[in-house]
């Protein structure tokens, strides 16, 4: 059932202290990520830079362990012409071929490069970053995982990040002024994304490389607690797999929000939505996907536009496709708390707050 909050509830959720929502950080992650341990208790090696950073991972030999602790920062108002920076190279920290890695911000720090899982990378978690206004356009995403012919990424756990770019529309740069924040494909797999603040930004999560990745098929993510906020699109965009998509905050979203497509399957629980263009739909590919709603809040500020053909809108929330058991176990917060659970924990610099 999909509902709208009463007065009472308005009211007893305003006199909730947001301390009461924020609890200590769970052992691990929840979803189809779950078990993913990245370089668990091994010392930290402090970095402050993306030399080093990259300098500690070609060292390490791949496997039992590596933990990054980024201590490095970076002056966002130092870039006075946004549009500048997509005609830039674009700077990547990379992990391919290489397993059980942590990458985790010190509180404070803040970064002007991506993060790339590919290939045979496997129980790599990326936690507590801030990342924004990246340089290098389409060649630029914030966290990309991505397969290739040697192999394809599996447990990965994108947590307590924090990333933002512009709304700006730059002269020449077509769509790619900023490319993905968060994105998956080409077969990677079992993802978990949980408590990341994304805002500012204009192509949120790709979830498939193209509407002939048929590798994506195998394809399993988890989108839970996070915060999506003044944004354009893709919350995620998914072409094929199966997604898991609770608890999350929707506002200020531009374009449209859950795009399911090419015969994907999205379970959409107990998320919160206000003024949000095409929350739920299926367009702009060959073939339409499908989804199953369950008690997510619907507020104000819903609009939708026609989806093409073909195409598909959840005007009346409705499920298209049972989408049957997870496979793990989960708790949900009921959906009329999401928005005020996400506004406390969600993003880097809460000390991992759930």
């Amino acid at each position: 059932m999909n509902f709208t909050l009463t007065s009472l509830t308005r009211l007893c959720l305003a006199a909730l202290p947001l301390a009461t929502l924020a609890t200590p950080a769970a052992a691990g992650p929840v979803g189809y990520g779950a078990g993913t341990t990245g370089g668990g208790s091994k010392a930290a090696v402090n970095v402050a830079t993306l030399a080093a950073a990259q300098a500690a991972i070609d060292a390490y030999s791949g496997s039992g362990g590596l933990v990054l602790n980024y201590t490095g920062t970076f002056n966002y108002a130092s870039i006075t012409d946004v549009c500048a920076q997509w005609k830039k190279p674009a700077q990547t920290l990379q992990i391919k071929d290489k397993s059980d890695i942590t990458i985790k911000g010190a509180n404070g720090s803040s970064a002007n490069f991506g993060i790339r899982i590919v290939s045979d990378s496997k129980n790599i978690i990326v936690q507590n970053m801030t990342i924004g206004l990246l340089q290098g356009g389409e060649s630029a995403d914030a966290i990309s995982i991505e397969g290739d012919s040697s192999g394809t990424p599996n447990k990965v756990w994108i947590d307590h990040n924090t990333i933002f770019s512009s709304l700006t529309h730059c002269a020449g740069a077509g769509d790619a002024s900023w490319d993905g924040a968060m994105d998956n494909k080409k077969g990677a797999t079992n993802i978990t994304y949980s408590y990341n603040y994304i805002h500012d930004h204009q192509k949120v999560s790709l979830n498939g490389y193209s509407d002939s990745d048929t590798a994506n098929d195998a394809m399993r993510a988890t989108y839970h607690h996070n915060r999506f906020e003044n944004v354009q699109a893709r919350l995620p965009l998914q072409r094929r797999g199966r997604t898991h998509i609770y608890n999350n905050y929707f506002n200020n979203v531009n374009t449209s929000g859950i795009n399911v497509r090419m015969g994907g399957l999205s379970l959409i629980e107990s998320n919160y939505f206000e003024n949000v263009k095409n929350p739920v739909t299926s367009r702009d590919s060959s073939a339409i996907g499908y989804w199953d709603l369950r008690n997510n809040f619907v507020g104000s500020g819903i609009t939708w536009d026609s989806p093409g053909s073909p195409g598909a809108n959840a005007t009346t929330w409705a499920t298209t496709k049972a989408f049957g058991a997870t496979g793990y176990s989960y708790s949900v917060t009921p959906a009329a708390q999401v928005k005020a659970k996400a506004l406390a924990t969600a993003g880097a610099g809460k000390n991992l707050a759930e």
